[in-house]
């Protein structure tokens, strides 16, 4: 093909480009006579090397206010319109959430959260953290005469076929761990197989996806711009939709209300599930270890009846606040200490250079007195004695260790 006069024009520019970037490559770093602004002209800058950061990793956050939970799942709402009337009965119904949410006396706040961030992690729309409000209140320990329980109100059948574990002595649909983690797993599903419209979604939800899908093929329908409304599926199905949108506004609308606000501007504590360790035998006991609350334990993890860790066979999940989530690190714990011995004849060998140490370490969440002394090169028992510790003490994130002698 014939080259037009542009075309040879800008091959010639990316040659002499080309060209340039090459000797500022191979050009030498400037003198120290000479700064770096004399470099020649179309020359790269020289960078230096960041330098090396000794800076302790900050331990996560244990706690956030109401306010950033709140904000979280305002941001998430796939439908923020709320200028739709028709939803008007079930924004009475469930006018008192907005205060349930605030109240100092539940948990709703934190779980809520807990929640929020678990549907936010699956990249779904925050309508589908509502959706506890409906089954439960946000309680859960629920449990109702027709025989669905927990936060999501899962029927064993379903439960089990979700692998939630359900066994002599534990009812996993009681354990927010458990069944928020199959919910969120199952909604995944549903939006996935409705093109992501969630109005369908939370439908197969309460109804069952082959009932949805046989409305769809009726109605002449399909997922990706369907009309829900007009979907000949049963009143209580369609309700469902609007009960979530109806929570949806009544919770952005409080935010016009400085009081609520204002009572929702307080921190609470991250909720995070863990594993519970072995030779833990009952709350009490994990609480005692993570130095958390043992009431709150058991009321955030009704599955264990009594308070008793029930052994299912697999490891048991609990849910704790994020505090709580790493047990402190007892200095007896520490791996034990080997002192090198001396040489024979007394002969002295000099230490290994080692690079200044700062006067002050900042304890970081896992690290141990052993990890910190030989981190500095100094033995543990010094370590210990120059802070006036000792094997029983414990260290938590944010501690100041003396690494020289104290003063």
């Amino acid at each position: 093909m014939r080259r037009g006069p542009r075309l040879r024009l800008a091959a010639g520019l990316l040659a002499a480009a080309v060209s340039t970037l090459c000797q500022a490559g191979n050009a030498p770093a400037p003198t120290p006579a000479q700064p770096p602004s004399a470099a020649p002209a179309g020359a790269l800058p020289h960078l230096a090397p960041p330098a090396a950061s000794h800076a302790p990793t900050p331990a996560p956050a244990a706690t956030r206010t109401g306010r950033e939970i709140y904000l979280r799942f305002r941001d998430g709402l796939a439908e923020q319109d709320c200028s739709d009337d028709a939803s008007e009965r079930w924004r009475s119904h469930f006018a008192h959430v907005p205060r349930q949410l605030v109240s100092r006396n539940t948990d709703v706040l934190p779980l809520f959260g807990y929640v929020v961030d678990a549907v936010r992690e699956a990249h779904l729309p925050t309508e589908y953290a509502l959706i506890p409000f409906v089954e439960s209140g946000y309680r859960p320990g629920a449990r109702s005469a027709a025989g669905p329980a927990g936060l999501w109100q899962f029927i064993a059948v379903t439960a089990r076929n979700h692998k939630i574990p359900i066994r002599a002595g534990y009812d996993g649909r009681l354990s927010p761990a458990d069944s928020t983690r199959a919910a969120v797993r199952y909604l995944k599903t549903l939006h996935g197989m409705f093109a992501g419209d969630w109005r369908l979604a939370v439908m197969a939800y309460n109804a069952g996806e082959y009932r949805v899908f046989g409305a769809l093929e009726r109605a002449g329908q399909v997922a990706a711009n369907a009309d829900p409304q007009a979907l000949p599926m049963p009143a209580l199905t369609q309700a469902y939709v609007r009960k979530l949108h109806a929570l949806s506004c009544l919770i952005k609308e409080a935010e016009t209300r400085e009081d609520w606000m204002a009572a929702l501007d307080r921190e609470v504590p991250i909720l995070q599930a863990i594993t519970v360790p072995d030779g833990i035998r009952d709350l009490d006991g994990l609480a005692s270890r993570h130095e958390t609350d043992a009431a709150q334990l058991k009321r955030l993890n009704p599955a264990h009846t009594d308070g008793r860790i029930a052994r299912i066979g697999q490891p048991t999940q609990v849910l704790v606040p994020q505090a709580a989530a790493t047990p402190p690190v007892f200095l007896a714990e520490a791996p034990p200490e080997f002192e090198p011995l001396p040489p024979a004849g007394g002969a002295s060998h000099a230490a290994p250079t080692r690079s200044a140490a700062p006067s002050v370490h900042t304890v970081t969440r896992g690290e141990s007195i052993w990890s910190i002394a030989r981190r500095y090169g100094v033995s543990s028992q010094e370590l210990l004695r120059r802070n006036g510790l000792d094997p029983r003490s414990v260290l938590r994130p944010g501690m100041e260790l003396h690494i020289g002698e104290a003063h």
